[in-house]
């Protein structure tokens, strides 16, 4: 496994991308050990799973909140009690696996006190916090205490709401923090991404690093990531599938490992793309700026001794000679020597 710091969220250009497995393994170990490998693959920086205690969720008489294909049972316990989640030798066999990869392994919590105590057996290096639990704080609380960095999806809340959070998590002594805009509706429909919101949360909290989990449906969100990338996302999470069309919870709006792909290639080319900060002439643009830009020409012979007209000047390329902003400068100056039509005019020439 990598070794993972905070400084992965806030140093240099590289865009921490995560992929969210969850529950879409179905509960086949050698799957979700293939899905970490594919992942890995593609250049993800972190593999990400979900720790639930079904009875420390939710009521048993909790309703549903979506209808979603494939997601059993009539109640929000019903669906989570059948949804196959991971024991400890499962997470250690996984996270084994994920650094033999290279790739960074951690979870989301859902409870306070044993979805936490396990992930602190694994000795997981970083949490994730979901949008629906950024006002549990007895949860916060805990996480904060482990020192380690946290991740809080900000879905459904306000702004106070998330400051709220975040105090709490300081108030343990743990200033670690990262926030991703995200919207908690699966799927997010593109009228409802509100990508600007990340530009609200940066200023709101201009020290903590702003990022982006996405929702859309694969079709739809390989773009939408590309410019969250654009508007200063530190970190991107993306719900991850080995397919797709499956029934289930998740699935719908995951990528499968092509579409991972293609995702990673976009924001790494962004990355690049994104460049300099300060608008200056690059290296690449000097034979451009040389060549390209304008000088003051003769549009005629003038002879030694003349006074210089306007009708006796053109502008013309290459940039390497006088430039035409001193137009009115050159004009009724004497010229020093002969000076040829279409010479480039140097200012030893008048």
């Amino acid at each position: 496994m990598k070794d993972f710091t905070y400084s992965h969220f806030t140093e240099g250009t590289h865009t921490f991308i995560v992929v969210e497995i969850g529950c879409n393994f179905e509960g086949d170990l050698e799957l979700a050990g293939e899905m970490i490998r594919k992942a890995a693959e593609t250049g993800v920086d972190a593999v990400k799973f979900q720790t639930v205690v079904a009875d420390k969720m939710t009521t048993k008489t909790a309703e549903k909140f979506w209808e979603i294909e494939g997601c059993m049972g009539q109640t929000q316990y019903e669906e989570f009690k059948q949804t196959y989640y991971l024991k400890y030798d499962e997470y250690m066999e996984l996270k084994e696996v994920a650094q033999n990869a290279g790739i960074i392994f951690f979870s989301t919590p859902e409870d306070d006190s044993e979805s936490i105590d396990l992930l602190e057996k694994i000795d997981i290096p970083l949490y994730k916090v979901s949008s629906m639990n950024i006002t549990h704080f007895p949860l916060l609380k805990r996480i904060a205490q482990t020192r380690k960095p946290i991740i809080v999806s900000t879905g459904a809340s306000t702004i106070g709401e998330i400051e709220k959070a975040v105090n709490i998590i300081k108030e343990e002594g743990n200033d670690q923090i990262a926030l991703l805009h995200c919207i908690s509706r699966y799927p997010t429909g593109d009228e409802d991404v509100n990508l600007r919101m990340i530009t609200h949360l940066q200023e709101v909290f201009p020290y903590i690093p702003i990022g982006y989990s996405d929702h859309t449906l694969p079709e739809n969100g390989e773009g939408i990531l590309a410019a969250a990338v654009s508007m200063g996302a530190r970190i991107i999470e993306k719900h991850f599938t080995f397919d797709n069309k499956r029934p289930g919870y998740d699935h719908a709006i995951s990528a499968d490992y092509e579409g991972i792909k293609r995702i990673v290639a976009q924001i790494r080319r962004v990355e690049k793309a994104l460049g300099k900060e300060y608008k200056q002439p690059i290296e690449s643009e000097l034979k451009a700026r040389i060549h390209a830009r304008r000088s003051i020409v003769a549009a005629n012979n003038i002879p030694k001794g003349t006074v210089i007209t306007r009708k006796m000047l053109d502008i013309k390329r290459p940039g390497t000679g006088i430039e035409p902003e001193f137009l009115d400068v050159v004009v009724e100056r004497k010229a020093r020597t002969d000076i040829s039509e279409d010479t480039v005019l140097q200012w030893n020439m008048i």
